[in-house]
């Protein structure tokens, strides 16, 4: 038997997450076992996928700009073993529930079920490549709260992955070799498969609904333990790392109320992404260009910030008013071109007061010019700042979700406790489904 706690430790994982995480591969070998008995002594594959935190990069990926990022201590295990068809059976082991995806079946699956991920992985990754003839039977168990903003739909994602591709040996496929060429070119391309875009010559599918970028896949496939990661997007580039701060931790705080990508909350998220893409266009058309990103305009010539503002003073769009647009574009550019560089080089010079400050500013841009934060995500950030945090922000998706706070390794647990009681005077019916955690940053996604 795999001693899990100990790679994971050697992965850069903590003691007290290392061995929780081997209790949870514990659970999937008990479920895995009941999904396919006849196989029970067989060796699975077994892998580690990160929940991450976005430290800043709110929305910015999709339109091309710069994300900070690390990965979390809590995420998904799975354990698969190799099917001899296409099949993919899942089993959910907080819940026993069982999926069955057959890729050229055309099945409906009701939006938001945990199997939709499932489905358009399988879907995609055995049409894009020849050789992915095999399924896998999997379990999987995860330790972070669903809906959260901190990433459970792409670590699933990202999970599943890694299992198709142990169990069909994909990085021997001509195709593969020759597409997907470094850890970041994969997370773009399941970014791709999530969202259903095309990436080269892959044509795009279904996807499961949300037209998000892929900050999230590139953070847990990328991430390094103890490191705060700065990419920029449309494609995926590494532009280095920040080591994290010894005497400092992560406690992030999930609202308790869940950032759904489902009915209308999918339009509420989708609108800042179609935002982007109606900027993009009414530059493209005013300027005769052909920018593939938003970044891309913005740093087409000095002049081009303001020649695009001038443009959406001007606009007249069916969807979208003036200000909305401008709006967006002042969040975009102020987030990924002045506030994330600010922050990276505070954090270099050890200026944890700078790092607040920029970071302050962040959160007012969400707040102001995104639009995408509620009344629970705004009292969490104050209640952190309040309480010494050297910075906190809301994170992810928005219209609920979490919160991160920066604070000293030595008193976490305190603050994280003294942070909760706050937050259950102002929000009593949430605070039952809130959770608060305490994390430094983790290693990315693993095959133990």
């Amino acid at each position: 038997m795999i001693d899990f706690a100990a790679r994971l430790r050697a992965a850069g994982m903590s003691e007290r997450e290392a061995l929780a995480k081997a209790h949870m591969f514990e659970r999937c070998a008990t479920a895995l076992a009941t999904l396919a008995p006849a196989r029970a002594n067989e060796d699975p594959f077994a892998f580690f996928a990160p929940g991450r935190i976005e430290v800043l990069g709110k929305h910015t990926d999709y339109a091309g700009g710069r994300s900070l990022l690390c990965a979390m201590e809590r995420g998904f295990v799975v354990l698969a073993l190799p099917r001899n068809d296409q099949h993919v059976r899942a089993i959910a082991v907080s819940t026993g529930d069982v999926r069955e995806v057959v890729p050229d079946a055309n099945e409906e699956i009701a939006p938001g079920d945990w199997s939709n991920y499932v489905r358009t992985v399988t879907r995609r990754i055995m049409r894009d490549f020849p050789t992915a003839t095999r399924g896998v039977d999997f379990a999987f168990d995860s330790d972070l709260p669903a809906a959260s903003g901190m990433s459970s739909s792409s670590a699933l994602v990202v999970g599943l992955f890694l299992a198709l591709d142990a169990a069909n040996s994909l990085q021997d496929d001509p195709t593969y070799k020759r597409v997907i060429t470094s850890r970041e070119v994969l997370g773009n391309y399941l970014g791709a498969v999530e969202n259903g875009r095309d990436f080269g010559a892959f044509v795009g599918g279904q996807g499961v609904g949300t037209l998000g970028g892929s900050q999230d896949q590139t953070a847990i496939l990328c991430c390094r333990a103890g490191m705060l990661s700065a990419y920029s997007f449309c494609p995926v580039r590494a532009e280095g790392e920040i080591p994290f701060p010894a005497d400092r931790t992560f406690v992030v705080a999930y609202s308790g109320v869940a950032a759904e990508k489902t009915a209308n909350a999918l339009l509420k998220y989708n609108e800042a992404s179609l935002a982007v893409v109606e900027i993009l266009r009414l530059w493209n058309v005013t300027s005769a260009r052909r920018d593939a990103s938003l970044a891309d305009a913005v740093v087409s010539g000095t002049a081009a910030p303001f020649a695009i503002r001038d443009i959406l003073r001007n606009s007249s769009s069916p969807d979208f008013t003036p200000q909305r647009l401008l709006d967006r574009f002042e969040q975009f550019v102020n987030e990924s071109f002045d506030i994330i560089p600010r922050t990276i080089a505070a954090f270099n010079r050890g200026d944890l007061a700078a790092v607040g400050r920029a970071v302050d500013r962040s959160q007012r841009g969400v707040e102001t010019l995104l639009g995408n934060q509620v009344p629970e995500t705004i009292t969490l950030v104050l209640l952190a700042r309040a309480f010494g945090a050297d910075a906190s922000s809301a994170f992810g998706a928005g219209f609920g979700g979490s919160v991160w706070a920066l604070v000293a390794a030595d008193g976490a647990e305190k603050f994280a406790a003294r942070w909760r009681d706050a937050y259950s005077l102002d929000f009593p019916d949430h605070v039952k489904q809130a959770q608060f955690i305490v994390t430094r940053p983790g290693p990315g996604a693993t095959r133990l």
